[in-house]
């Protein structure tokens, strides 16, 4: 697997466990970008001329693409720079036109900063109330709180698919289920982030009204992320952000917005990182998800078995394979133990491992658990293997022996 990621070529010892942050990026994703620029580097939907029509053509079967992967509609598809652009754009735009004073949004206590500040904002100046869904000591959702917390005023639940410190995987379906049985009013915003390069998303099937990703960690390019949202929501909200490719018709006192997607879509878009992006979809369904799942689990289970020989180390998440993926936060317990920062430097240093360090844009919850120094933030991707943990736990052992 390691043969598709040109990285490793130039960094051939490399042991990268930071997927969570941002994967590599396979030979196929990066050669179709390169090709855009060298081959047809045009702009998009107006130009007559032969390279703007092939820019144009393979811009919207990535759209297209993109689409079928989450099994939407195409004008269901916003292009946005990223996972934190497409959730402050839902903010933005629909937020700003139906949260009222003393309606409620709910978020959990283990969303990702992105996932947390837009509402907050939002709610600071509507007056709105923002309530949160605790996660309990075995790491996972209070469900049952969830049957007190939404009630007649709750206009939307925003939560991650799957929590990029904790490694949980939230029953997204069986959680829609129940927010509409009780408030069918209530909307509902997926972070999909640290989900969609994983298993399988179907949007129609979990029943979401807003589900957003990026493309950097689905194998794809930066500067690319996605917004779905189903088309039965267009109706109650409007753009807030407005330019040329976003429009219809434009007279002197007044302009004619062009439809879904593309009024949400104004100024020139990421055409070669789209175009990209639709190639790392491909990539990931010519290995297929049957074999990427059967990897990662047998990976995921292969980590936690070896950190567990390590005294000391508490490590945040569920155990059990079938409620997380292979994001894996921990740290030391002891006093005069190696901080998290102490540990990322040493890895890097001495053996090339990178790993992530500190709050993983998730403060609050390492608040809620003790870990005010943060943790460090092993991520596995389909490159990984059980060399590349054998190398990580030889080096926290070789970390642990210069602190003490």
């Amino acid at each position: 697997m390691k043969n598709n990621f040109p990285i490793f070529q130039n960094n051939p010892d490399l042991v990268y466990l930071d997927s969570a942050a941002t994967s590599l990026k396979p030979a196929p994703v990066i050669l179709s970008e390169m090709e855009y620029y060298i081959k047809y580097s045009a702009n998009i939907h107006r130009g007559l001329y032969q390279m703007s029509q092939i820019a144009s053509d393979q811009y919207d079967q990535s759209r297209q693409i993109i689409a079928d992967f989450i099994n939407s509609q195409s004008n269901e598809i916003i292009f946005t720079s990223g996972t934190t652009a497409s959730i402050n754009l839902v903010a933005q735009t629909w937020g700003q036109q139906n949260i009222k004073s003393g309606d409620e949004i709910i978020i959990t206590q283990m969303e990702h900063h992105s996932n947390l500040v837009p509402w907050q904002q939002l709610a600071k100046t509507k007056k709105a109330k923002l309530k949160y869904l605790p996660v309990t000591s075995d790491f996972l959702l209070d469900q049952k709180s969830l049957l007190k917390l939404i009630t007649s005023k709750t206009k939307i639940v925003a939560l991650a698919h799957v929590s990029n410190v904790l490694g949980t995987i939230n029953p997204i379906k069986k959680i829609v289920q129940t927010i509409k049985k009780i408030n069918p009013k209530t909307l509902v915003l997926v972070d999909g982030a640290q989900s969609v390069a994983h298993f399988p998303v179907d949007v129609v099937d979990l029943g979401v009204d807003f589900y957003a990703f990026s493309g950097h960690k689905l194998y794809g390019p930066t500067g690319i992320g996605v917004l779905y949202i189903n088309q039965k929501i267009y109706s109650s909200m409007s753009p807030t952000s407005f330019g040329g490719g976003a429009i219809k018709e434009v007279f002197w006192h007044k302009t004619i917005l062009g439809n879904p997607p593309f009024c949400y879509e104004p100024g020139t878009p990421p055409i070669a990182q789209a175009i990209a992006l639709s190639q790392a979809i491909k990539f990931i369904q010519k290995i297929g998800w049957p074999k990427i799942i059967q990897q990662e689990q047998d990976l995921t289970n292969y980590l936690f078995q070896k950190l567990k020989t390590i005294s000391d180390l508490k490590i945040l998440g569920p155990t059990k394979s079938d409620q997380r993926l292979g994001v894996i936060s921990f740290a030391f317990t002891k006093p005069k133990s190696p901080t998290p920062h102490d540990i990322g430097d040493i890895l890097s240093q001495k053996f090339n491992i990178a790993v992530r360090t500190g709050f993983h844009c998730a403060m609050p919850l390492h608040q809620l658990f003790g870990f005010t120094t943060g943790t460090t933030r092993v991520s596995l991707g389909i490159y990984n293997t059980q060399k590349d943990i054998d190398k990580l736990i030889d080096a926290l052992n070789h970390v642990i022996k210069i602190f003490s």
